[in-house]
């Protein structure tokens, strides 16, 4: 891999700056945006040598990388080191981050809201309180759901049904059935 460009290492700048946003240190956002860009798989070295990190901090954040499954570990012929590459189609890559969210963030918190919806209330408050509860469990069974069918359409599909939202919103405001839209 040659020097770095301006145009690489403003986008792995900025990768860096959003990682803390996304729920990852900045030092895990970098590597993974030079990987994303590179040409062709690069090593753990390579990776040291360009963002001036530590062996051992690049060794970290492949882990963490590796664990969000956004980085794939390749062997190349003749050479005993582990390359690194990450999906060149931005879909997998915002599918695969969703589902590890989910699996992360969303199943733990839809497992306490079920098991929270199987008490029966002893109060007033409790009974609020569940019912509360039971309306982000559902909205939140819902949305996983939608996310399940979502997930079963192929890239193309899912671009236009993107690209409906805009139209689906006009049309909304259209009839008066936007959220906050007044009928005229």
């Amino acid at each position: 891999m040659n020097a770095l460009t301006p145009l690489v290492r403003s986008f792995i700048g900025h990768f860096g700056e959003m990682g803390s946003r996304w729920g990852i240190n900045r030092t895990v956002g970098q590597i993974y945006a030079l990987i994303f860009v590179a040409p062709q798989p690069v090593n753990a070295d390579d990776i040291a040598m360009h963002l001036e990190f530590s062996r051992s901090n690049v060794s970290m954040g492949l882990k963490e990388l590796q664990a969000w499954r956004l980085v794939q570990l390749r062997h190349l012929p003749g050479d005993r080191r582990e390359y690194f590459e990450a999906p060149h189609d931005a879909w997998e890559i915002f599918l695969t981050l969703a589902e590890e969210r989910r699996r992360r963030e969303i199943e733990p918190t839809l497992s306490m809201l079920r098991n929270a919806l199987l008490d029966t209330p002893t109060s007033e408050e409790d009974r609020i309180a569940q019912e509360r509860m039971r309306g982000m469990h559902d909205l939140i069974e819902m949305l996983t759901t939608w996310f399940d069918d979502v997930r079963r359409m192929d890239a193309q599909t899912l671009s236009q049904l993107m690209r409906m939202g805009s139209k689906v919103q006009r049309f909304l405001e259209f009839t008066g059935k936007a959220r906050g839209t007044p009928r005229t």
